[in-house]
């Protein structure tokens, strides 16, 4: 009964959302990383987005490690998971050096490959239209709990992500959505309270 109980209490600890906290802020030219050692991802990233989009060529680009103690294309190897942008990629496609930048694993997420390719990319796109009318601040993060990604690796995989839109001269919060990283494919609009709420660090942009 002991050995039982022992089993139950572990299994309940796996499900408890950690503290975390921001280590580092990588500054980049593109957006702002808020970077976690514990989880190995970034917590979150922030950007201003105005008239997002381009024609810069993506297929030459691919996920590299930007510095010390980030993740790297061998985590991800025999995962299932996408690589997912925090900070959309197609956003700065108007300057390349600005779309190479968001290729970088402090911006990077596992995602499953219905979330990455399914509501996450359908909003996306509907935050980059947003911005050709006026410009946007976005917030998009991910909430762990402490789910390995690979056996024998480090990186933790998200059991949400989520994304703030924000109207920037009134702080008006125009889209407060979080999304479940799994096969769903269910978005759920809620306050910022509501999310602040769920989250493992505290949110500061």
């Amino acid at each position: 009964m002991n050995k039982l109980l022992l089993l139950l209490i572990i299994s309940l600890n796996t499900l408890t959302l950690k503290a975390q906290k921001v280590d580092t802020l990588i500054q980049m030219t593109a957006y702002k990383s808020y970077y976690s050692y514990q989880v190995k991802n970034p917590l979150y990233v922030t950007y201003t987005l105005s008239k997002g989009g381009g024609d810069c060529n993506r297929a030459k680009y691919s996920f590299k490690k930007c510095g010390v103690n980030t993740a790297e294309d061998d985590d991800y190897s025999g995962t299932g998971y996408d690589k997912g942008h925090l900070a959309n990629a197609e956003d700065f496609a108007y300057n390349c050096d600005l779309d190479k930048e968001t290729f970088c694993y402090y911006n990077c997420v596992p995602q499953t490959v219905k979330l990455n390719r399914g509501i996450w990319k359908t909003w996306e796109t509907k935050v980059r239209k947003l911005s050709q009318s006026k410009p946007i601040f976005v917030i998009a993060g991910a909430i762990y709990t402490n789910q390995l990604l690979k056996e024998g690796h480090t990186i933790i995989k998200p059991d949400y992500c989520y994304k703030i839109i924000v109207d920037p001269p009134s702080g008006t919060i125009l889209y407060c959505l979080l999304f479940p990283n799994d096969d769903s494919g269910r978005v759920e609009a809620l306050s910022l309270s509501q999310l602040k709420a769920k989250l493992p660090y505290p949110l500061v942009p």
